[in-house]
């Protein structure tokens, strides 16, 4: 599998030589903006200007406390990068529990993906046509505290102190039935992390010229664009209804009685996207088969 090279930084890192990292091969790089409702970080106007300048693929990201009001932390976000977004520009909340809970104290999982939701979808609506993601650990997956198909950025760190090479020849990890979009592997000297594309595809998602940036795994039906409602009639054959099957299942949303047949459309179908939909926080005549395309769309990017 192609992947890229990056690295994130914050306060706690001096200005950096961004055109010898380039040199060096780094591809995409992410600078902390906020934290909080009011907290803003003090190095972030320098790193950004830098990773653009430098021609790398660039980001920023606020560290949630979901605690607080979701609306107005976004509102902080948006203020501290608006003066630097712009098309090819990726955001990124950084939901992590420090030690002491005191960010997370008081919210049920439930009110945690809430509280994500509201804050992706103000900052989505704020830029539109702009990659809007989640970094987060697998223990916050696991508490479902990330809604369904969210580009996923992920923090382990198995070896400590590593190389890129090292993390390149791993296995992709699977937390909690995700595959991360990219991979944070160390923090030693710096944050370091691949991306599971290619530097080429990593900036094509990122420009919103590409809603596929891997290849349909080997020997599984290819991805389609959304087929218009009115396509979805029962008894439909096609390998796309078979792409659709293999999602649902990867994502939790099997309501399947049988995996006979399931290039053909039927009730397991139905069930299992009507779940999806939900997931994705529809309800009502909303959730309802057939399948919408903005669904359709969060379903079949590859990291779901």
């Amino acid at each position: 599998m192609a992947t890229c090279r990056g690295i994130d930084v914050s306060a706690y890192q001096g200005t950096q030589n961004w055109a010898a990292l380039k040199a060096d091969g780094i591809a995409f790089a992410f600078a902390k903006a906020s934290e909080g409702q009011k907290g803003r970080d003090a190095r972030f106007s320098t790193h950004i200007k830098g990773i653009k300048a430098a021609g790398l693929v660039p980001g920023a990201y606020h560290f949630a406390w979901p605690n607080q009001d979701p609306k107005l932390e976004a509102a902080n976000y948006i203020a501290a990068v608006k003066a630097h977004a712009g098309k090819g520009f990726t955001h990124w909340l950084d939901l992590e529990r420090y030690s002491d809970g005191r960010n997370y104290r008081g919210k049920s999982a439930s009110q945690i993906k809430s509280w994500v939701q509201t804050w992706l979808s103000a900052v989505q609506t704020a830029f539109p046509g702009q990659r809007v993601g989640v970094y987060t650990s697998a223990d916050d997956l696991k508490n479902g505290h990330v809604p369904a198909g969210t580009p996923l950025w992920y923090p382990a760190y198995p070896w400590g102190a590593a190389a890129y090479s090292k993390a390149e020849a791993a296995a992709r990890p699977k937390p909690a039935g995700w595959a991360p979009m990219i991979w944070q592997f160390t923090s030693q000297p710096v944050d370091r992390s691949i991306c599971y594309m290619s530097a080429a595809d990593l900036r094509a998602w990122a420009g919103g010229t590409s809603s596929k940036p891997t290849p349909a795994p080997s020997g599984k039906p290819k991805y389609e664009p959304f087929p218009g409602a009115a396509w979805f009639k029962d008894g439909r054959k096609s390998p796309i209804v078979a792409a659709m099957h293999d999602r649902l299942v990867a994502v939790g949303c099997n309501h399947y009685k049988s995996s006979r047949n399931k290039d053909v459309i039927g009730s397991g179908d139905k069930a299992s996207y009507e779940a999806w939909q939900r997931k994705c926080g529809y309800s009502g005549a909303a959730a309802k088969w057939p399948p919408g395309k903005a669904s359709w769309d969060k379903l079949h990017i590859p990291n779901v």
